[in-house]
């Protein structure tokens, strides 16, 4: 086993405490001084192999048994144990609830353990930022001058923070999105920008800003003046492919979509509005996540003859350029909110999603493999006053990726 400790072995310290050596016991079966020794399996385990069997644990499991002694400790510290834990499939998603309209605060769920745990953003520093995330990494950008912008790992507080985005200082709308690759842990981090231009209301200027992390530089491949349509704040890197939402200025269909392919880097004009795609119905809001590379959109369905009055939510695949439907939320679990409003925050990524309504800490998740709805374990923090709100975001708990 490596002596050199990772950067991970400070989240131990904090649960570590003196430990000894292991306790040989021994019992008796009642026949004399006859005794039967029991033998711990993970001294005869060699290191190699107990560090296989740790690194299958889930995240907060990991912890946990870097307190059981000095030996494990030392394991789950080691960068050959993160090695290994790098090639285990993925962890489930956690969903990191923010419990104040104001501060940064909250919980995060293990879907797993189906446990709350309180744990600190790096650096955020309100509820309202622009959060978007990808294998393990979050990003994180002010809502103000949208000139802050870090990517960290939640689990174990590495951080970076990324230069200002490029283009104009002040847009009206704003759409984050960060891919990261899993096996070179180089991500990609998009910025679209979208903004009125004055005096005319049904024209808005948009521009695509992308940071790579191997070049460490932004580029910007593409403005554009879009007509009757508008830029948003909900996009998604999808296998290559950035999607992101535009809204109508004018009456008709509210939503469309956009795909852009990031390696194509074209500059042409009205490239953006030849490859949009319409949405399956009308939408009071629509939410974008990739999910083993494929795009995901959970949408509120809204009533034919009121487009902005929510009636159901509905969950789509997009396959080339049509939408298959998998599925719509059972009506019993939409009454189980309570309050649910016409928009709504839901994030996820593997298998799962997550639904949250801005009105109620009620978090309920949908299982894209099993095909199955249910409740997570109650948050600990309760509904306050009226106008007391929450939100979140989902990510991949992982320890071996930094920024």
């Amino acid at each position: 086993m490596e002596e050199e400790t990772s950067w991970v072995s400070y989240c131990l310290d904090d649960i570590m405490r003196d430990v000894g050596d292991f306790n040989k016991f021994s019992e008796s079966n009642g026949e004399g001084d006859k005794e039967i020794m029991e033998v711990s399996m993970d001294i005869i385990l060699p290191d190699d192999l107990l560090e296989r069997i740790l690194a299958y644990l889930p995240v907060a499991s990991i912890f946990r048994a870097g307190s059981v002694c000095k030996r494990w400790y030392e394991i789950v510290c080691s960068r050959r144990f993160l090695w290994n834990f790098s090639r285990v499939v993925s962890q489930k998603p956690w969903y990191f609830m923010f419990t104040s309209s104001d501060e940064p605060i909250g919980y995060a769920y293990d879907p797993v353990l189906r446990k709350w745990y309180s744990i600190d953003l790096p650096h955020i520093e309100k509820s309202s930022w622009f959060i978007t995330s990808s294998c393990g990494l979050v990003c994180f950008m002010d809502n103000d001058r949208r000139s802050e912008l870090y990517v960290c790992n939640p689990i174990t507080h590495c951080c970076k923070r990324l230069e200002e985005p490029p283009g104009l200082k002040f847009s009206d709308y704003s759409a984050l999105a960060i891919s990261v690759n899993r096996t070179s842990h180089n991500y990609k981090v998009s910025v679209v920008k979208s903004k009125q231009v004055r005096g005319d209301f049904l024209q808005w200027d948009l521009s695509i800003h992308v940071y790579d992390s191997e070049t460490m530089m932004w580029m910007s491949p593409l403005t554009e003046v879009l007509t009757g349509w508008r830029g948003g704040d909900e996009s998604v890197i999808c296998d290559g492919v950035l999607y992101f939402l535009i809204y109508s200025t004018g009456g008709g269909n509210r939503h469309g979509l956009i795909t852009y392919n990031l390696s194509s880097r074209s500059s042409h004009k009205h490239l953006l509005t030849k490859n949009s795609i319409s949405v399956p119905c009308p939408l009071t809001c629509g939410r974008l996540m990739n999910l083993k590379k494929k795009l995901v959109m959970v949408g509120g369905i809204g009533r034919q003859d009121r487009p902005d009055i929510i009636k159901g939510i509905g969950i789509w695949v997009l396959n080339g350029t049509e939408w298959q439907e998998i599925a719509r939320m059972p009506h019993k679990f939409f009454q189980g909110f309570g309050e649910f409003d016409d928009v709504f925050a839901s994030s996820g990524t593997d298998d799962l999603i997550y639904i949250q309504s801005y009105g109620a800490p009620a978090l309920l998740i949908f299982d894209m493999h099993q095909k199955q709805w249910k409740w997570s374990q109650k948050c600990p923090v309760a509904k306050r006053f009226p106008l007391h709100l929450f939100t979140g975001f989902c990510f991949e708990p992982r320890l071996e990726i930094a920024p």
